[in-house]
């Protein structure tokens, strides 16, 4: 019997202005395993409005085509459901496809499809806002919310953002209160992680499971301009844990207390939240589509 699919292709991410990935679709996609077709999204919000539909109508799957907050959007909108949430990467970070397995190539992740397998993630809430990746508070949400004002896409760009923040940043006081306990910290970073990157690969929570019930808590400290190319190393070499400067807690649901509202991020899309933030984690929350060779993600 085949499978019933949508694939939710977002025409503004970033790897689409290089690759044609819809005639891939077309072309690639096998015929005999899967039923489907292909809508391209119109404005913000559209994916999760389709992708309740399809679990409404009882889809095998909904297949997000495009960067992280594709992903976001369309995992909202089957999270809970037994449509699962796939994956063929075309944005600038790809963190969940790349921790799932997902290859970043267009022809070679629409393959990967016909041997594809179903499985159960943890997923999180940061104030009642799904995430599936990361989302956090300090200098990453600072660089999101200035990336997304940016008006153009891709690594460049983000990297222009990280060079236009890091001369102004200041870090923050916060307060965290774990499951049983409390800290406050002067900080640079705080990330919540449920999957161990934030994109290309930058490994801000190298042990960190989409399986194992628990948010991996990472707090970069504030650090000199000598500390920083290792840092940038180690995140990248997935040693960031090693790291003197930075501690890594686990949990099941986390409070951040701040000095003022501000920006906040959740799989790398801004967002502006007020002075207390609660952060909890949805063991086996959304079902995922993934290529049958992961095991232990």
């Amino acid at each position: 019997m085949k499978r019933r699919i949508l694939f939710v292709h977002n025409p503004l991410s970033g790897g689409h202005r290089l690759i044609p990935v819809l005639p891939i679709i077309e072309k690639f996609t096998n015929r005999d395993l899967y039923d489907f077709s292909i809508v391209s999204t119109g404005y913000k919000g559209h994916a999760t409005g389709l992708a309740r539909e399809c679990a409404a109508k009882g889809y095998d799957a909904v297949i997000a085509v495009g960067g992280d907050g594709t992903v976001n959007e369309v995992g909202c909108g089957v999270m809970g459901t037994g449509t699962a949430l796939g994956i063929i990467p075309c944005g600038s970070g790809n963190g969940l496809a790349r921790h799932l397995g997902i290859p970043t190539d267009p022809y070679k992740a629409v393959k990967w499809l016909d041997k594809s397998i179903f499985t159960d993630i943890d997923c999180g809430l940061i104030e009642g806002h799904p995430f599936f990746c990361t989302c956090g508070v300090g200098f990453d949400a600072k660089v999101s919310e200035s990336f997304s004002n940016a008006g153009t896409r891709g690594p460049l760009t983000y990297m222009e953002s990280i060079l236009k923040e890091i001369a102004t940043y200041k870090n923050s006081s916060y307060k965290l209160s774990f499951d049983n306990s409390s800290e406050t910290f002067e900080c640079f970073i705080v990330t919540c992680a449920n999957a161990d990157q934030w994109g290309n690969n930058a490994f801000i929570a190298p042990t960190a499971s989409l399986q194992d019930g628990l948010l991996d808590v990472v707090v970069i400290h504030p650090f000199t301009v000598i500390d920083a190319p290792l840092i940038a190393l180690q995140l990248f070499n997935r040693q960031i844990d090693r790291n003197p400067n930075v501690t890594i807690s686990k949990c099941h649901r986390l409070s951040i207390s701040r000095e003022s509202d501000g920006p906040a991020h959740f799989d790398g899309e801004p967002v502006h939240l007020g002075k207390d933030i609660n952060i909890e984690l949805i063991p086996k929350g959304i079902k995922v589509l993934i290529p049958d060779k992961r095991r232990g993600i």
